[in-house]
C-alpha cells in the first residue's frame, strides 16, 4: 500500500492527496510529502518553500498568482477547515478558465495541489484555521497579481458565509477574469 492516494479534479494537472494515516490510541502518524512517492505517482514536484497562515472564520485570500515565477502550491490545512480553491490561468490549457473547489481540514486531512498557472485562494469555514503549504518557486510580492474571488464570469460556488466576508484591501481590489485574461494572452 502506497503511503498517498492521488484523485483526478477533473482539471489539468491539479490533483487531491489523501496520506495514509497510521494511528492507535495514541495519536497518529502520517507522511505529508515524499517525493519518490509522488515521482512514482507521475507527480514530480520540487519545492523550494514553505508558508503557513492562520486566519479567522469568514478570512477569503485570493484569488493570487504570480505571472513570470508562478508557483505550484501544495496546500494543507493543519488546524481548522477551509474551502481552497485553483482556477487554471494558463492560456494553453484545455482546462483554462475551469476552476476546482475542496474543504480541506484537520480532520480529512486532505490535500490539493495548484499547480503553476493557477490562481489560488481560499475561504475560512471554521472558527479559526492554520494553512501550510509547500511552493515550487519563490514568492516575489513584485511578481503576484490576482483575480476578483467573486467574477461572475469564472462562477466560483464559496460556500454562504452569511455576511461574515473578510478580504483584505488588496483583495477587494483585484481585477475581472477578463481584464487578467486579456493581460495574459498578450505574454
Amino acid at each position: 500500500m502506497g503511503k498517498f492516494t492521488f484523485y483526478d479534479t477533473g482539471i489539468q494537472d491539479m490533483f487531491v492527496v489523501e496520506p495514509t494515516v497510521y494511528g492507535d490510541s495514541r495519536g497518529y502518524f502520517m507522511e505529508t510529502y515524499n517525493e519518490e512517492e509522488f515521482d512514482r505517482s507521475g507527480h514530480a514536484l520540487r519545492f523550494v518553500q514553505d508558508n503557513q497562515s492562520c486566519s479567522r472564520y469568514g478570512v477569503l485570500r485570493g484569488l493570487h498568482m504570480q505571472r513570470l515565477h508562478p508557483q505550484g502550491k501544495l496546500v494543507r490545512v493543519i488546524h481548522g477547515e477551509v474551502y481552497d480553491v485553483g482556477v487554471d490561468l494558463r492560456t494553453d490549457s484545455p482546462t483554462y478558465g475551469r476552476w476546482y473547489g475542496t474543504i480541506l481540514s484537520e480532520k480529512n486531512k486532505r490535500q490539493i495541489y495548484v499547480p503553476e498557472g493557477f490562481a489560488h485562494g481560499f475561504l475560512v469555514i471554521s472558527e479559526m484555521a492554520e494553512f501550510v503549504y509547500k511552493c515550487t518557486q519563490l514568492y516575489d510580492a513584485s511578481d503576484e497579481i490576482g483575480i476578483r474571488y467573486d467574477d461572475e464570469e469564472i462562477g466560483i460556488d464559496w460556500p454562504d458565509m452569511e455576511g461574515a466576508l473578510m478580504l483584505s484591501e488588496k483583495d477587494r481590489g483585484l481585477p475581472s477574469y477578463r481584464e487578467v485574461r486579456k493581460m495574459l494572452e498578450t505574454w
